[in-house]
């Protein structure tokens, strides 16, 4: 495993590093994008998805077989890390990249492998993520979507709600019931299936956030007939190869570098105005807690270089980097003087805004803190 010393020295993650600065500041200059809070979920540009392509920025560590780049978990840590970072627009192929791509590998069939994974390489198919159910909370075993077998294909009914761009995603990947529920064992009986957003009986109704912004949606199943070969992994599996999905999801950059912009912006003020001591204290304490998670969230990226799943610590990092995203918030709104709006002229208030209005998200998304401190207590217990 490399250490995190030396993931920071090694001369090629500083070349990449100096690449992808380079790329996203001859795009800053040429107007491609406006920087914003939380683009990985709202900053939509299929046009930029394609650039990072082209660039192989998508699709990293995929084997090139599917057409990806077989880098390494740490190198594709960097491409991330720069772009959220600077809040770059990827939320187009943002799922696709993050846990689908890396799920496939792991559980889908070798047609599955070669009809998806060089798509998504190329920034060019989208995938929405269909875990939540609007019965259910954040108590996934409680879901109710099913899919029947009905010899030549799977007919699902049911829906899903807070899944982000599916009114932009091709296909999304849903958790659903195919064999009764087991009240003794409620984690048995699901599995994942692929759906096409196309297929008749699929309705996609959108979720409007404060900001107006048309980002989550519900999505309806009704006697959706899906192919028998959309199947991923193993029927009844659906629960482990969900925990394994979310590993992807929660354990990355994103999880705490959302309110990032904001936070940059803040230390320029407090540096060109010189404020006082009190107000350091706060914003130093954002900045070790944003240092600490970075290293957790390159150990967990560690981890799933050497083919393990993280659940554990994947969730700490997400649990701790919403609790960072929210404070971030709050110590920018006690020491500049400013006031939040979305049509300002000041950089700060914009971003302030966006935070503000995003933050219900936070941490919600990718589990709720009761669910992850559940997870971290059980994975505590259990390695004790």
């Amino acid at each position: 495993m490399v250490s995190i010393a030396e993931f920071n020295t090694q001369s090629d993650i500083r070349e990449l590093r100096s690449a992808v600065r380079e790329f996203i500041k001859e795009e800053k200059l040429n107007g491609t994008f406006t920087v914003r809070c939380d683009a990985s979920i709202s900053g939509f540009s299929p046009e930029f998805s394609k650039k990072l392509a082209k660039k192989g920025w998508i699709g990293m560590t995929i084997p090139k077989k599917y057409a990806g780049q077989e880098k390494s978990n740490l190198e594709r840590y960097v491409v991330l890390e720069e772009i959220l970072s600077n809040g770059a627009p990827v939320s187009a192929h943002w799922v696709a990249d993050r846990q689908t791509a890396p799920l496939l590998l792991k559980f889908g069939t070798e047609e599955q492998k070669m009809k998806y994974l060089p798509s998504i390489c190329k920034g060019e198919l989208y995938f929405a993520i269909g875990l939540s159910e609007p019965n259910s909370g954040s108590d996934l075993a409680s879901i109710s979507t099913r899919a029947e077998d009905k010899g030549d294909y799977w007919l699902l009914n049911g829906s899903k709600i807070w899944t982000t761009g599916a009114h932009h995603a091709h296909f999304i990947l849903v958790l659903c019931r195919t064999s009764p529920k087991n009240e003794k064992n409620k984690y048995e009986g699901m599995s994942q299936i692929i759906v096409d957003l196309k297929s008749p009986g699929v309705t996609i109704r959108p979720v409007h956030l404060m900001t107006g912004e048309h980002e989550f949606n519900e999505v309806f199943f009704e006697d959706v007939k899906v192919p028998k070969e959309n199947l991923v992994g193993v029927a009844g599996n659906g629960w482990q190869q969900g925990l394994t999905e979310l590993a992807f999801e929660r354990s990355g950059p994103e999880r705490f570098l959302s309110t990032y912009p904001l936070l940059e912006e803040l230390i320029e003020i407090v540096k060109s105005e010189g404020n006082v001591q009190s107000d350091l204290q706060d914003l130093g304490s954002c900045i070790a807690s944003l240092v600490t998670l970075r290293k957790m969230s390159l150990e967990v990226a560690s981890l799933l270089e050497q083919k393990k799943t993280p659940n554990t610590e994947a969730a700490m990092v997400k649990d701790l980097g919403t609790q960072l995203e929210n404070r971030i918030i709050h110590t920018a709104r006690n020491t500049a003087s400013i006031y939040p709006s979305l049509d300002s002229d000041k950089r700060i208030e914009v971003y302030a805004a966006q935070s503000i209005l995003h933050s219900p998200g936070f941490t919600l998304r990718g589990g709720t803190t009761e669910i992850l401190r559940t997870i971290i207590s059980k994975g505590v217990m259990n390695n004790g």
